[in-house]
């Protein structure tokens, strides 16, 4: 169970450990629980707006071309503006002016997500999250585990994929993870990459501001965010932007 519609405050996350420990109970009654795929309903996810949020670069590139840490940069800061982004160039700015300690952005030990479901995390990702955290003052990392070419099958036209986790750093609790699928295209093509974050991004932000040329065009999903890939479940709402607007319109 996952807490959605507020933002995502100190005492929000407090609230989603204490409700994430019985999920945890639950599933370790249940016994070994498959990884969610590309067709698993999407978990919900907490809403981000006005939270502080680390965005670690991906940790394992399959058969994709070059520049997914910037689409994936690039596609949630468009669809965020209100969620105060910490991005990989700026964990590693702050993690240079601490070389004592020890800490990375690359290689973390992330593998598990995809074999399984995973409820909590533990050394030594966990203690790395907790001190890169501390430099930077927040309370959320987002984990892009993979970024995956999927290849073409008799029932299905090749893509790319990308997993995340979205942890709370102070309890290593797996607040969301799921695994979300750009537009057909091959691995090398820069459209398939920009589909797959923009996909990740609408996942995560089902309400947010993006703007267009000069428009702001609010996306508008309900309740538990189906089908974010297609867009069959929401529609547009789309304002001229005034000269002093800043373009942070909230619902």
């Amino acid at each position: 169970m996952i807490v959605t519609g507020a933002s995502v405050s100190r005492a929000s996350v407090r609230a989603l450990r204490g409700m994430v420990v019985v999920g945890l109970v639950g599933s370790l009654a249940c016994g070994g629980m498959t990884a969610p795929g590309p067709d698993s309903p999407p978990a919900a996810v907490p809403d981000l707006r006005g939270a502080r949020v680390m965005l670690f670069p991906v940790q394992s590139v399959q058969g994709v071309g070059p520049g997914a840490d910037a689409e994936l940069a690039f596609a949630l800061d468009q669809r965020g503006p209100d969620v105060d982004w910490v991005f990989p160039n700026e964990l590693a700015r702050a993690m240079a002016a601490s070389p004592g300690m020890q800490m990375r952005l690359e290689g973390l030990p992330v593998g598990m997500f995809l074999r399984a479901q995973v409820e909590r995390v533990g050394d030594p990702l966990y203690g790395n999250l907790r001190r890169i955290s501390a430099l930077v003052d927040s309370e959320l990392a987002l984990i892009p585990v993979v970024a995956r070419h999927r290849p073409t099958t008799a029932e299905r036209t090749g893509a790319i994929e990308i997993a995340a986790a979205l942890i709370a750093v102070r309890t290593g609790y797996v607040l969301w993870y799921g695994l979300v699928e750009g537009e057909a295209g091959a691995g090398d093509d820069p459209r398939a990459l920009a589909s797959a974050a923009d996909a990740l991004g609408r996942r995560l932000l089902p309400f947010s501001v993006v703007s267009r040329g000069g428009v702001d065009a609010l996306s508008v999903r309900g309740g538990r965010g189906l089908n974010d890939e297609s867009g069959e479940d929401g529609n547009t709402l789309a304002t001229a932007r005034g000269p002093r607007d800043d373009g942070a319109a909230r619902l």
